[in-house]
């Protein structure tokens, strides 16, 4: 496997054959990880880890959710000694599940944890490193200098480790690159890689190997190309240790979920991952479900229908390009994707019905208001519509209505592969043609696609491992030369709202990460529409493929946190949500401050009890604001830079 997997310079197993990188097994406690064992769920408390009786119960809330691991930070030697009297007190409650010690700026504290608890994470972007924002030069002799250093304050925790039995997880967060990897490697996935594998190299010189290494960031393009370096950078040095999935500061809500299925999702459809974390602004028992209907879907997937080999990438996995296409009206090269929404299955059709796509319609002022998620297209079918609609609204019929009604304005037919292979292109300035990925993937079909000049492409399957099978197409696409824009169409038909809603983020949000996709048509009939309308425009906020509001980058509260994160994303969202485009970071504690909110335009940060620090990008700009008075001083430096825009005035 190794051997044909490094020829083809990859980072899996098989781009079109699902199965699981085989890594090596790690013993946390009880708890095997790795190698052919189920992929772990685990979650993190957020009460103070010094306040025994709060974190106890709340581990045993999230234990009995099904958390399979129990983080708890560890931010001073105080902390962690307090984890002997937690670990006792589960115990006597007869719960033995492993605990984990989050470890930041403390190696004290971690070398304390590390005889108590079953594993201990590091981030070596602040373990025994700094993180000033400062530019440094290095000579080689100077660098090197510098990882001396770091190895003689690492060694201890490692010995520790290795006597102990105690498993440790090197976990990189994109945020918090030390100011030595930064100078060196750049804000990269490279330089999360590097920050880590130094950290590896040390641990497999003294010959310890009960390892999990992670690779976080709130952004899934940069978190999915920095786990993907890594597992390269492993195979091709003969390593194999597990992979601790997430996506830092994902958020809470419908935003945290996509986020999350987006980034996690793409490793786990090529095989990578054998642990997840779900990071909702939540309490923690609420990532554990969501966390488990991600890992389950793959319980069967290795039985799928087979899929056409693919010797290499039609994208860069490394690296955000979005695919070659032409433009076909707002389709295509230098267009954000568009959105379809599907009203084919409604009896009739009247101007309320496009309500739940982004459009309402004023009585009194006879005029549409257009919401910044309001939907390109409409699927109307074999339905007709009669009225007046949106001038930024197109609609789609099947063919032999369109037929009958071909001189609507705005109005266009989809048909057929085969259709178009009899017909040729009937509109001559837009065309939908609808084709399974299995017919894409011959030859003389894929050609056919190829001469198409005023066609889109709604491209679709039925195969188990749906995101390979599409990714396949797209390959023979551009083998055949074929450039026409392409609609991605999934169809969850009876499926559940919950599962819904994370395996469409899941299938969609992988493709898109990797550039491919000009659209997304999504079908469902346990969603809304208005459900199915606000998760596509999720799913393009998420890969950073088409910005339509507001994105708030907040940590998931633990036990460093200094408000409440909860009610304070909240009070913020609500003051807000109408800022299109604007990133804002909300972190409980300096931990995950401004570097874990690495490209939000403002910050607002936990400094002390009862104290926010505000920040401008990555720059301090008030510190030490009561907290009473700090979201309306948000509201004052966002209007400060000219990025307040006055909530009324949006809405008409």
């Amino acid at each position: 496997m190794a051997t044909s997997t490094l020829e083809k310079n990859l980072y899996c197993n098989s781009l079109t054959q699902y199965k699981r990188l085989e890594t090596r097994e790690v013993r946390i406690g009880k708890l095997l990880m790795g190698r052919k064992n189920p992929i772990r769920i685990q979650s993190m408390t957020t009460a103070g880890t010094m306040d025994t009786e709060a974190t106890v119960a709340e581990s045993i809330r999230m234990i009995e959710a099904g958390c399979e691991l129990v983080r708890i930070t560890a931010p001073s030697k105080k902390d962690a000694e307090n984890l002997q009297n937690i670990k006792e007190q589960l115990a006597k409650a007869a719960y033995d599940t492993p605990l984990v010690a989050d470890i930041h700026f403390t190696p004290n504290a971690a070398e304390i944890a590390a005889r108590i608890v079953e594993k201990v994470r590091v981030n070596p972007g602040n373990y025994a490193d700094k993180k000033k924002f400062d530019h440094i030069e290095y000579t080689d002799e100077s660098y090197a200098a510098e990882l001396q250093r770091i190895r003689e304050r690492f060694e201890p925790l490692v010995k520790i480790c290795k006597e102990q039995g105690t498993a440790m997880r090197i976990g990189t967060n994109h945020g918090s690159l030390s100011d030595r990897i930064m100078s060196r490697y750049g804000d990269t996935p490279l330089g999360m890689v590097e920050s880590a594998m130094e950290f590896l190299r040390i641990c497999r010189e003294m010959d310890y190997h009960e390892i999990v290494l992670s690779m976080k960031a709130s952004n899934p393009q940069v978190m999915v190309q920095a786990y993907r370096m890594l597992s390269m950078y492993m195979l091709r040095e003969g390593m194999n240790y597990p992979l601790h999935l997430g996506v830092t500061e994902a958020g809470e809500g419908e935003d945290g979920r996509i986020k999350s299925a987006v980034g996690i999702g793409a490793l786990l459809e090529d095989g990578l991952g054998d642990t997840i974390r779900v990071s909702l602004t939540e309490a923690p028992e609420a990532e554990i479900p969501v966390a488990r209907m991600l890992a389950e879907r793959y319980s069967n997937r290795e039985g799928h229908q087979a899929i056409p080999d693919l010797e290499h990438p039609p994208f860069d996995p490394f690296a955000y390009q979005r695919r070659e296409s032409a433009t076909v009206l707002n389709f295509g090269a230098g267009q954000v994707p568009c959105v379809i929404g599907d009203l084919s299955s409604r009896k009739s059709l009247k101007p309320a019905s496009l309500f739940a796509y982004g459009y309402n319609y004023s009585v009194p002022l006879d005029k549409w208001h257009i919401g910044d998620q309001a939907a390109d297209y409409i699927f109307a079918g074999s339905n007709v519509i009669d009225f007046e609609i949106p001038g930024t609204l197109g609609i789609i019929y099947d063919l032999e209505t369109w037929k009958a009604h071909s001189s609507q304005q705005r109005s266009f037919p989809s048909y057929s592969l085969s259709e178009l292979m009899h017909l040729g292109e009937i509109h001559p300035k837009l065309n939908f043609i609808s084709a399974k990925a299995e017919e894409v993937w011959q030859v003389e079909k894929a050609a056919a696609l190829a001469q198409c000049h005023s066609s889109v492409l709604i491209l679709s399957t039925d195969n188990l491992h749906a995101v390979a099978a599409l990714r396949r197409a797209f390959a023979s696409l551009q083998a055949a030369g074929a450039h026409l824009p392409v609609i991605i169409y999934r169809d969850y038909g009876d499926l559940d709202k919950e599962r819904s809603a994370l395996y469409a983020s899941t299938d969609v949000g992988a493709l898109m990460i990797d550039g491919m996709g000009d659209g997304i048509w999504l079908r469902s009939k346990t969603l809304e529409a208005k459900a199915i309308n606000s998760l596509c425009f999720g799913i393009l906020q998420a890969t950073r493929t088409r910005i339509s509001k507001t994105e708030y980058i907040s940590c998931p509260s633990c036990g460093r946190t200094l408000f409440d994160l909860q009610e304070t994303t909240a009070k913020i969202r609500a003051r807000t949500n109408h800022l299109k485009g604007v990133k804002i970071g909300i972190m409980g504690c300096i931990v995950n401050g401004p570097g874990e909110m690495a490209d939000a335009d403002y910050g607002y940060v936990g400094t002390g009890p009862g104290k926010i620090t505000l920040y401008k990008e990555k720059e301090v700009v008030k510190r030490n604001v009561p907290s009473e008075h700090a979201v309306d001083e948000l509201i004052n430096l966002i209007r400060t830079h000219g990025d307040w825009i006055d909530p009324q005035s949006e809405s008409t």
